[in-house]
């Protein structure tokens, strides 16, 4: 997660305004997009193209004279540990157009409105909806749109296709009360739906979300912004067992009827983490337009020059992209990843040096041997009694 987002940041990203875009698609292309990764990627280039030509038309130019870029993190869960394959999109908010003198300069855009995300999202629908007809795997008939038999592959039918239609529609798949809904727990009351009213464009089943940017000078909030989309599928500090043995699941945000927590039965637990691991040698991370790795413009926008470029170009202070990770200090890594600033005293806030790297066990044992005789003759606890780790996992009863 951290990683992910400080290799954005430093080394992707410009610093130009970004957007982010969020498209959540109908349950059953949800299915398909988990079990056939190839149309989800073809279908990621249409919503991509879908997206960036109204983005270069309202700049006021064309494809041919400015050109933008985003970068795709593709989600497979969702707040309840369902199956909820939706794309979280990094877009330039502008376009880089050419001008007289051959190079490029970037032109920002306004933030969409209500009416454009609405039909947008028209668009985009139409278009993978005609994409799937042609491909033959939807059928349509009066008023229903539904997977054709080779989407849905009913002659290889495969365990892996319950787990997977389980989790999708938030129901039990294995275990005596197969094909139940998940048991909630509801500790708020319910919500109007006027207290959640975002920039959002809803048609047949699509959802767009564009009410998320940053500005030019904003690296801050983009870290955390690409932090929040690279998270993982399940946080540890919300998960624990109730004292029956259950998996208790506490959600990130409440839904709008006040539920809070979900609870799995321990093998139920399992298979929605199955469900959600995505299939092998599927790339999560994709590059659309200047950011593209066969993008000419790639070398000429991103910070540290990564691209297609005839001879490799150094940074201000001479460095390669490589040398400048390697360079880091194991305290700056410590401090950009976990927030962990150790070069300050906890004390006075004052700088503290960093005297030496002690990696030798030997002298690591003399010294942890020295400080605890210390701690004897001072009387003074400085140290925490040493222990061995618990039996068991006491601390996820409750």
């Amino acid at each position: 997660m951290a990683d992910s987002a400080a290799l954005l940041v430093d080394d992707i990203l410009p610093h130009q305004p970004m957007r982010q875009w969020v498209l959540s698609v109908p349950f059953p292309l949800r299915f398909l997009f988990a079990s056939q990764p190839a149309v989800m990627g073809r279908v990621l280039g249409i919503v991509y193209r879908a997206i960036a030509t109204p983005l270069t038309r309202k700049a006021g130019y064309t494809k041919a004279t400015a050109r933008t870029g985003a970068v795709t993190l593709i989600q497979c869960f969702g707040g309840s540990l369902n199956l909820n394959i939706h794309f979280h999109m990094l877009f330039l908010d502008g376009v880089y157009a050419d001008n007289k003198h051959g190079t490029s300069r970037f032109r920002r855009v306004k933030a969409p409105t209500s009416d454009e995300l609405t039909q947008l999202t028209h668009t985009v629908a139409h278009r993978v909806g005609r994409y799937l007809e042609r491909q033959g795997l939807l059928v349509r008939d009066t008023g229903n749109s539904y997977l054709s038999a080779d989407a849905v592959d009913t002659a290889n039918e495969t365990p892996m296709n319950h787990l997977l239609g389980s989790s999708i529609t938030y129901r039990i798949a294995v275990g005596p009360q197969q094909g139940r809904k998940v048991f909630t727990l509801q500790t708020l009351p319910d919500c109007e739906d006027d207290q959640f009213a975002p920039r959002v464009g809803n048609v047949a089943g699509f959802s767009l979300h564009a009410g998320v940017a940053a500005r030019a000078h904003e690296r801050d909030k983009l870290e955390r912004l690409c932090r929040y989309i690279a998270r993982p599928a399940v946080s540890t500090k919300r998960l624990s067992m109730t004292r029956n043995g259950q998996v208790r699941y506490e959600l990130k945000t409440p839904y709008r009827n006040g539920t809070t927590h979900v609870i799995f039965e321990p093998l139920d637990f399992i298979s929605r983490l199955v469900s959600l691991v995505p299939k092998p040698r599927v790339n999560l991370t994709r590059f659309h337009g200047v950011f593209a790795p066969n993008s000419n413009h790639r070398a000429q926008i991103t910070p540290t020059k990564r691209g297609k470029v005839k001879k490799p170009q150094s940074l201000d202070e001479g460095q390669t992209p490589a040398e400048c990770r390697a360079a880091m200090t194991w305290a700056q890594r410590l401090k950009r990843v976990f927030s962990i600033d150790i070069a300050t005293c906890g004390e006075c806030g004052g700088d503290v040096k960093i005297i030496a790297s002690i990696e030798d066990p030997a002298v690591i044992r003399t010294i942890l041997a020295h400080l605890n005789k210390k701690r004897v003759l001072a009387g003074n606890n400085l140290l925490p009694d040493c222990r061995a780790s618990p039996s068991s996992p006491m601390g996820l009863l409750v």
